[in-house]
């Protein structure tokens, strides 16, 4: 027996059926002949269809509800049709989801403004949560039941689940029947090519999932553990919940997997990685059944202090938080629950229900007998039973139902309306579309426009297959009495938090929200340092560098300071850099100043010493005029290195180069001079020599001396002129203090300075190395040549030292090189002849000096 025959029997067989028997086999990718649907036999698949609620009208609407939730058994003996018992396990909740669709039916015909004069019926089967169950109820009623001879219903409502959904969609899709899902919330189903006649009063997952990453993000959640069903639900719920957070660096520990098929060992599982994970909140996409399980694991192993964010699918489940030996693990659950909405009437509705006023319900009777436990027919009443069908507290799947009602009395509302007239729906103008008439396509088209404000002043529309995402956000919450209450404590509109933080009582019992983190925020004046190999989430705290900051918590990277500021000790904040220069206060200052002016005054006292003796041989014999000039020329020397102490300005900056300069050079080309008329004086006793003195007389001496100093003076001036040394803070050396220098604008013009000084240094110590074996007893040339040693040392040294210095050791580097080279010169040159001229008077005579 084929597939497509076993079909055939689940509606008997009438013209709409052969039809619809196509297009399931073709919808299957199934092929048939017509030979084979014209043979097979007519019958009925279990009872299904035959069992109901029906009420006839003008317009009859569809409804599919799963009211028991045990399948019935199958015996698989395919030589027969498939033999089905009836399904067991009657639930109370969706017994009310179905007088919501009743309630809001006849509340539609009483209404004098919508759809009047037309009288809605209804034709609603249980499908058992089977989805071939639902399919053969779907066919019935889009086909006709032939056993009623009632019309085709051009609209259903149901799909209890997103797999009957779909499986319903794409069947009736080549109808155009319209399927409206009070339930039914996998995002696949909001894709209008492949099902372009779905429905649904309830948001898609994908809006729940991002509710769950808002409020994850909103509380400074990082590290989370999720516990999923292994299915489209769980599945495409935690990929959404990624993507929505990933930006906002929120990691996921572990994800488990919960199925159907293996739910103890796998929520075992889970509570084992719950317990040994770091992560505090666990966020849960599974149904109330899979979570009862879990939550019976994690009492085993006594792991209650866990923060769970509970999906829609369980977030309101009173068999969990009414349940004592769960309600230790489950206090503080934060969940996103389907929104409720009062529906006025409808209590009293439910409280008067009775079997007896209703012979023909067969739903109503069979709760009654599980309510009573006896047949119908006494004084029971539900005005005083509290259970889930009576509990109108809040409203939810049935609240989706009463809505998906209101949308297709709107969308045949629109549709029966006379066009061009202010006729009402159900008058008998030609121009008007009777209700005898109406299209299934016809209702689907109108659907897609509804827009209309419910019974509770909302607007109410469809965007595609869904409407405007909208959630409450509830807590459970303990009571005096040791159980859990569920409470309200804000909402989701769109992508709108709304929530009232004060009112959660989280999992500890406090009102202080749970960290859940892989690794505590790091303070201000460090940054995150992601762990190699483990999520971004897990990272190390490293302190800001030097001139870097970072002045918020958690943050991802320093910010460096603008030049003219520095970071402070805790690297939290940029403070000004503190300008700094070698002041005479500081203890180098001090020291350089002191040498400086010790020089100053040992030079004074040499040229007195001089001046006093001025008559003796020994200042007589070595050229007593060059004599004097070279000590003003050291004493300049000495005071000209105390221009580069102190806060440098402008004028001082182009002074104390131009003062270095100078004075070395009219030192050195002295001693250049001194000793050309040495080796001029030696040269002249030769026979044949006596006229080259003539040429080094003491006017010509004094001529030398000035073109030498001139040839520095001229490059100073150019040098100065074009681009002088300005003071400028030197911002490249890192560090809070910043040194206020003088900036060589011109490297060219300090290079010719100190090139020329180097010149007139190394000609004076040529000259003067090559008269220092002249026979005289007290040769000067030889003082002359140790003294340029010492000074071409200091200058040679000086310059990698200069180069190589920062800050205001530069300055002091430049001080020490002046000072030690005319220390250098004072001593070389003028200590032995004080010591000749102080000490040994009788060395100081002419036959002493002129003696070999």
């Amino acid at each position: 027996m084929s597939w497509l025959s076993w079909l055939l029997t689940l509606w008997p067989c009438s013209a709409p059926s052969v039809l619809l028997v196509g297009l399931v086999g073709r919808q299957l990718g199934l092929r048939v002949g017509l030979q084979v649907v014209q043979t097979v036999r007519c019958s009925r698949w279990g009872t299904s269809s035959v069992q109901g609620l029906f009420q006839d009208g003008d317009v009859v609407i569809g409804g599919l509800f799963s009211l028991y939730y045990q399948p019935p058994a199958i015996d698989h003996d395919f030589t027969q049709l498939p033999h089905y018992k009836s399904c067991t396990g009657f639930e109370n909740l969706p017994l009310q989801y179905i007088y919501g669709m009743v309630f809001a039916l006849e509340e539609i015909n009483h209404s004098t403004t919508l759809l009047p004069g037309v009288k809605l019926g209804y034709h609603i089967h249980d499908s058992c949560q089977l989805p071939l169950w639902a399919l053969q109820a779907a066919l019935s009623l889009v086909g006709g039941d032939s056993t009623s001879c009632d019309r085709p219903v051009p609209l259903i409502i149901g799909g209890d689940s997103s797999t009957t959904a779909q499986i319903l969609c794409r069947i009736l899709g080549p109808l155009s029947v319209p399927l409206m899902s009070y339930t039914a919330t996998c995002p696949c189903l909001s894709d209008r090519r492949q099902f372009p006649n779905f429905f649904r009063t309830i948001p898609s997952d994908t809006y729940q999932a991002r509710a769950m990453a808002q409020l994850a993000i909103r509380f400074n959640w990082t590290w989370i553990g999720a516990v999923v069903a292994n299915n489209d639900y769980g599945l495409m719920a935690i990929k959404i919940f990624q993507e929505e957070t990933q930006e906002a660096g929120v990691c996921l520990a572990f994800v488990e997997t919960l199925s159907r098929e293996n739910t103890v060992n796998d929520a075992r599982q889970a509570a084992l990685t719950i317990q040994a994970s770091t992560a505090r909140v666990i966020l849960i996409f599974t149904w109330y059944t899979d979570v009862r399980e879990l939550f019976l694991q994690l009492m085993k192993i006594n792991v209650s202090d866990r923060q769970f964010l509970a999906s829609e699918a369980w977030s309101t489940s009173g068999d969990l938080f009414q349940n004592p030996s769960t309600s230790k693990v489950a206090s503080g659950v934060l969940g996103v629950a389907i929104r409720s909405s009062a529906i006025t009437g409808f209590e009293n509705y439910l409280r008067n229900l009775n079997p007896s006023r209703r012979p023909d319900d067969k739903f109503l009777r069979e709760f009654w007998e599980n309510m009573f436990g006896c047949s119908p027919g006494g004084t029971e009443s539900l005005e005083r039973v509290d259970n889930l069908f009576t509990d109108t507290s809040q409203l939810r799947l049935t609240y989706n139902t009463y809505l998906a009602v209101y949308a297709a009395a709107h969308a045949l509302h629109s549709l029966l309306s006379c066009p061009n007239s202010n006729s009402p729906p159900g008058n008998n103008s030609s121009t008007c579309l009777s209700p005898k008439h109406i299209k299934p396509i016809e209702v689907l088209q109108h659907l897609n426009k509804v827009n209309f404000t419910t019974p509770q002043g909302e607007m109410f529309y469809f965007q595609g297959a869904d409407i405007p995402a909208k959630y409450d956000l509830v807590n459970w919450q303990n009571t005096p009495e040791g159980t859990l209450k569920l409470v309200l404590i804000g909402h989701m509109d769109g992508f709108d938090l709304l929530l009232n933080e004060s009112a959660i009582q989280w999992s500890t019992g406090s009102n202080q929200v749970p960290l859940s983190v892989c690794s505590e925020s790091c303070p201000p004046g460090t940054r995150m340092a992601t762990r190699k190999g483990e999520p971004v989430c897990c990272f190390d705290c490293i302190p800001c560098a030097e001139g870097e900051i970072s002045n918020t918590t958690g943050s991802p990277h320093c910010k460096r300071c603008p030049l003219e500021f520095w970071s402070n000790a805790k690297r939290t904040v940029c403070i000004p850099r503190q300008l700094d220069f070698l002041s005479f206060n500081e203890t180098l200052g001090i020291t350089l100043t002191t040498v400086a002016v010790s020089g100053a005054m040992v030079t004074t006292a040499v040229f007195v010493v001089f001046l006093y003796h001025r008559q003796t041989p020994m200042v007589r014999a070595n050229n007593s005029e060059l004599s004097f000039l070279l000590l003003v020329s050291l004493k300049l020397c000495f005071l000209c290195s105390l221009v580069f102490i102190g806060r440098p300005s402008v004028w001082a900056c182009r002074f104390q180069q131009a003062a270095f300069g100078i004075s070395f050079v009219l030192c050195v080309s002295c001693l250049q001079v001194k000793t050309i008329v040495v080796l001029a004086a030696f040269r002249s006793a030769r026979p044949g020599a006596e006229a080259l003195m003539k040429w080094f007389g003491p006017g010509q001496q004094r001529g030398s001396v000035c073109f030498f100093t001139c040839i520095q003076v001229i490059i100073c001036i150019i040098w100065l002129t074009i681009s002088p040394p300005v003071p400028q803070p030197d911002f490249d050396i890192p560090g809070l203090k910043v040194t206020l220098k003088c900036a060589m604008a011109s490297v060219v013009g300090f290079s010719l300075v100190l090139g020329y000084i180097g010149l007139l240094a190394c000609t004076c110590l040529l000259l003067a190395f090559l008269a220092r074996k002249l026979p005289d007893n007290f040769n000067e040339a030889k003082l002359i040549t140790f003294s340029m040693l010492i000074f071409c040392a200091v200058w040679v040294a000086f310059v990698p030292a200069y180069v190589s210095s920062t800050g205001k050791y530069t300055v002091a580097v430049e001080i020490f090189a002046i000072l030690a080279s005319s220390y250098g010169l004072l001593f070389c040159i003028f200590a032995p002849k004080c010591f000749i001229i102080l000490l040994r008077p009788e060395r100081n005579t002419k036959k002493h000096l002129m003696s070999r």
